[in-house]
């Protein structure tokens, strides 16, 4: 096994050869969940950091306008990733890269689905990250038990030979986050005062142009935050002893090497290994996409309250979110109208960290309550 995959025109040649072809994910092993139910919800509420009740208590969400327990939008990350992954891309290091998100029903405690998703096309380009990186875009559906449309994403992943990449200069001079004491505290207390709007109605009539969301604070970032997540949510790697081992004997181009120890594993350790991480460019061990994705749908529900529902959703991960960074989670009204009977809110939200940078910018869509229909 050579120590490094090299992207090649064959390579190329085998990925578009599944464009347009339907790929059902239902059931497959990196698959963590297929329903959402009480506990598969509140693992995932637990997993972003999100203590919304209407997430948690069954009896509380019997008394909302769902009248049962609902999860949060991107819970349907924990159903299947929704990125750019397809068949072909053996010991190429791929980052999740961004969602475009267009929700239609909501998803209850109970609801089951079937999920496909379809390669839509390819973006070759070139970067500060590697020689040559193919941009993969992929439509994914998820479709409950009663035969609805719940959702569909367009999710894209940036792939790049693990080499090239570590050989980036993109990162240089970052190191890990420190703080004082003082700055810790203060972290906290804005973590520790987010505003969940909750069962208090967040009126179309009273939101105004301009309108600041209270942010929501997730970090400094710690291995116990990853924990967490993997918790609540799916990866396609982690397995445990015969498990893997048979997994790996299907398909034994997952393993990486790390140079400084040696020690051969999957790639996905580089989201808890700082050593792994540098070996395609980071900086440190970081964050997963739809972790920060799912961080912005956090703020969106705080704000929007109970009667609201997220209708769009689009981020683009720009940059990595390593272990003791610090992520604020923001956002802006840019419009508000009336559209086909709803009355929706354009909001622009991003990602951004303690150095200043915007590492995740992208907007929304939500469909508030009005005084007029009440």
């Amino acid at each position: 096994m050579t120590r490094h995959a090299v992207m090649t025109d064959e390579m190329l040649a085998e990925v578009k050869s599944h464009i347009g072809e339907p790929w059902n994910v239902t059931g497959r092993s990196f698959q963590l969940n297929r329903c959402a139910t009480e506990d598969t919800i509140r693992h995932f509420a637990n997993a972003i950091g999100d203590p919304n009740p209407l997430y948690h208590d069954p009896e509380y969400g019997k008394k909302t306008r769902w009248g049962r327990m609902v999860a949060p939008p991107c819970f349907l990350y924990s159903i299947h990733w929704a990125a750019g992954h397809v068949p072909g891309m053996k010991g190429i290091h791929g980052w999740h890269s961004g969602n475009y998100w267009e929700f239609y029903k909501p998803i209850y405690d109970g609801d089951c689905f079937d999920t496909t998703q379809t390669v839509t096309r390819i973006d070759e380009k070139s970067g500060r990250m590697s020689r040559r990186l193919w941009i993969v875009h992929a439509d994914s559906e998820y479709v409950n038990q009663r035969g609805e449309l719940v959702a569909r994403t367009d999710g894209w992943t940036t792939w790049a030979e693990r080499g090239e990449a570590g050989k980036s200069e993109k990162y240089k001079g970052i190191t890990e986050a420190t703080y004082t004491p003082e700055e810790l505290g203060r972290i906290e207390e804005e973590c520790l005062s987010e505003e969940i709007r909750g069962a208090k109605p967040r009126y179309w009539e009273d939101v105004n142009i301009g309108d600041v969301l209270k942010p929501v604070v997730k970090g400094p970032l710690s291995m116990r935050d990853m924990y967490a997540y993997l918790q609540g949510l799916p990866s396609p790697y982690i397995k445990a002893h015969g498990i893997y081992l048979r997994y790996r004997g299907q398909h034994p181009e997952v393993e990486m090497v790390d140079s400084e120890t040696g020690r051969r594993d999957v790639p996905e350790l580089v989201h808890q290994e700082s050593s792994r991480a540098r070996e395609i460019g980071a900086p440190g061990a970081y964050d997963y996409g739809c972790q920060r994705i799912s961080w912005l749908g956090h703020l969106l529900t705080n704000w929007m309250g109970d009667d609201g529902f997220v209708k769009k959703l689009y981020a683009e991960i720009r940059r990595f979110n390593v272990i003791g960074d610090t992520t604020w989670c923001k956002g802006k009204v840019t419009k508000k109208y009336v559209e086909n009977g709803e009355h929706l809110v354009d909001i622009e939200i991003r990602a951004e960290n303690q150095r200043g940078e915007v590492t995740a910018p992208g907007w929304a869509t939500v469909q508030l309550p009005s005084k007029a229909a009440s």
